[in-house]
């Protein structure tokens, strides 16, 4: 898919560097972006709804999120290879996923934009500092400047100069330092154990290797569990918030136009369509972004989507920024201060006592009357890891936030990013099991409610997250965890829950230089690493229940008849960032199976077999909890009688 877009057009003035882009005969910026059309075979069946999918890192998501039984994998999921129960295509969708993100390598079936370079205005090239935190899941003579532990990498920044001693002519020179975890100090690494580029057979002592502008070799390797941070001047910085402008553009063509330019009719034109934007995590933070800087505004006035389903995104996208790294997700060690969380936290205008500043994610759309009516969907993972209750309560935590008329946020209690797969096993980094407590029974209820208020104007339940008022949201100190102690339930060793629970990842305003715009998380960084400015905003917590298990929130068929405690949180291993928070996990610690097994451990929560005595106890709390989440529209028809079949089949789960 090809497509222009005018640096002279008011819509596009925010886009980073677009008037040093290159430019074709009329004055335009080209792009060239993949897209993925997918409708439904009979247009009879089609619910006229247009659902457009931010690809994360290229990938497709919303399949596995909303289909069940869809087997992990991007490539097949890429393919759409196996439909699973195939939810979305049963509903009649329309489905459009398109490639905005410029710096991804090939393959999987990735969904990418191609790059665009900017250039200075003399046609030499951009330099600007960038902050490379490099990690790696086993030890490593070179790693690329993209290095994320257990991550497809993707393509770095090259280095303006691969003299890593020498001084620029702004006096700079590159350093790279090693720390235990995010809380220690950073130690120097000597500028003669490293250097840009692969490392020789043998290691670094070998001797000399091809200079690589994209890679840097350690003396002695990389090891695990370890955060290195390199801060080099590089060169030739992408165009990256271009992709706003092409979700703008294609969304807005898909829904109304019945032709492009030359005449090629619009594959996916329906009178009186609606349009959906929805992404998960990275992805739902390019909407959030894309909303705050205005793209929902096509370039000729109006809205472009109607509707913006947000999951488990709490903060922005750092897309818009000279020398971007859209592929820095934050969290308590390995991404903590990139660009993507600050002021504004809520949809709804407010003040940040910390700044003066009075803003809003919706401001822009709101003067232009482009807002669309948003669903934003959390887990209990981006409370303590991405600081979800920031959106929720004030930016000193100190009182909730009334409820804007067309947003709706839930959250889904005792779940992590992204639920784990069965049958669990010991994690390689974290100290407990993963969560495995699904989301797809709720998200596609969700979806369903959502659907319905954007094309219907039929309006969906209340928003459902915890609360300051009734005591479901507080500071960490206040969390009243029971005191579990090492066990070996299902036989997996799990070590004692600390009595003092981890302290959620914190949160300050940043200084990245003068030319860095915090509220629009846009413009050029020139200060790495950012200064901290005084005072600090409060990150507050979910409440939980005698179980562990969160009291606020959409409580999910699993957690009302629980066969152990689920969380938001994870503890990393020893010698892996001790200290911190695993990233992204979190953690599920079973019920003893008997009440003898209970009493020998000293575990103060019921046993299976105290909870549920018979099958029959079991089956009859199971029919009550999926009765009570379909009376509210948090569970489908559908999946609840599926549930209480297997409930009636197979007894007790042995998991989630």
């Amino acid at each position: 898919m090809q497509g222009e877009v005018d640096p002279a057009d008011p819509h596009d003035a925010l886009i980073q560097d677009l008037w040093l882009a290159p430019r074709d005969a009329h004055g335009r910026v080209a792009y060239d972006a993949d897209i993925d059309i997918l409708v439904p075979a009979d247009p009879a069946h089609a619910n006229r709804l247009l659902l457009v999918e931010v690809p994360n890192r290229g990938n497709k998501l919303a399949p596995g999120f909303f289909n069940l039984g869809v087997p992990p994998g991007a490539a097949a999921r890429n393919a759409l290879a196996d439909p699973g129960d195939g939810y979305l295509y049963r509903e009649g969708y329309t489905l459009a996923w398109v490639g905005w993100e410029q710096d991804l390598t090939p393959g999987d079936g990735r969904l990418r934009m191609r790059p665009v370079v900017a250039h200075a205005p003399d046609g030499g090239p951009i330099t600007g500092l960038v902050r490379a935190t490099l990690t790696t899941s086993a030890p490593a003579d070179d790693l690329p400047l993209t290095a994320t532990a257990g991550a497809t990498p993707p393509v770095p920044y090259a280095a303006a100069d691969t003299d890593n001693r020498r001084p620029d002519a702004q006096g700079f020179v590159p350093t790279l330092t090693v720390r235990m975890n995010e809380q220690a100090p950073r130690v120097p690494i000597p500028a003669d154990q490293w250097h840009f580029g692969a490392c020789a057979a043998g290691g670094a002592a070998a001797g000399a290797a091809p200079v690589d502008a994209t890679r840097v070799c350690l003396a002695g390797a990389f090891q695990p569990g370890r955060l290195y941070e390199l801060i080099y001047r590089a060169r030739d910085p992408l165009v990256q918030g271009l992709g706003f402008a092409v979700l703008r553009d294609v969304g807005a063509f898909l829904r109304d136009a019945h032709a492009d330019d030359a005449g090629t009719p619009n594959p996916v034109y329906a009178q009186d369509q609606r349009a959906i934007i929805e992404g998960s995590s990275q992805s739902g933070r390019f909407i959030r972004s894309f909303l705050a800087l205005g793209f929902n505004e096509r370039e000729g006035g109006g809205r472009v989507y109607d509707g913006a389903f947000v999951h488990i995104a709490g903060g922005f996208l750092p897309l818009n920024v000279r020398f971007g790294q859209p592929f820095r997700n934050g969290g308590d060690q390995t991404d903590r201060d990139y660009p993507g969380y600050a002021f504004p936290f809520s949809y709804l205008r407010q003040t940040d006592p910390l700044t003066g500043a009075t803003a809003g994610v919706l401001d822009r759309c709101e003067a232009t009357a482009t807002c669309p009516r948003i669903f934003h969907v959390a887990t209990a993972l981006e409370f303590w890891e991405l600081r979800q209750s920031l959106g929720l309560t004030d930016p000193l935590g100190r009182a909730d936030l009334p409820n804007l008329p067309d947003v709706r946020t839930y959250v889904l209690a005792s779940t992590q990013h992204i639920p784990a797969a069965l049958p669990l096993a010991p994690s390689a980094h974290c100290r407990y099991t993963p969560n495995p407590n699904p989301q797809n029974y709720t998200l596609r209820a969700l979806l369903l409610g959502f659907a319905r208020w954007v094309r219907d104007g039929i309006a969906p339940p209340p928003s459902v997250v915890p609360r300051i008022a009734d005591g479901t949201l507080v500071p960490v100190d206040q969390v009243r965890f029971p005191t579990i102690p090492a066990t070996d339930y299902d036989g997996i060793a799990r070590p004692a829950v600390p009595p003092v629970l981890h302290d959620p990842t914190p949160l300050h305003v940043l200084f990245y230089g003068p030319r860095y715009n915090q509220t629009l998380v846009s413009g050029e960084i020139a200060i790495e690493p950012p200064s901290p400015l005084p005072g600090g905003y409060t990150v507050l917590v979910p409440q939980v229940d005698a179980d562990g298990n969160d009291a606020g929130g959409i409580r999910s068929v699993f957690q009302q008849v629980p066969i152990g405690t689920y969380t938001g949180w994870n503890l990393d291993r020893d010698g892996w960032f001790p200290g911190g928070l695993c990233h992204l996990q979190g953690s599920f610690i079973p019920f003893a199976r008997t009440r003898a097994e209970r009493l020998a451990t000293g575990d103060p929560r019921l046993s299976i077999e105290e909870r549920y005595p018979t099958r029959p106890a079991y089956v009859l709390a199971m029919r009550r909890a999926v009765s009570t989440l379909n009376t509210y529209q948090f569970l489908l028809p559908e999946d609840a009688a599926a549930l209480v079949e297997q409930a009636e089949r197979d007894g007790v789960r042995s998991g989630p």
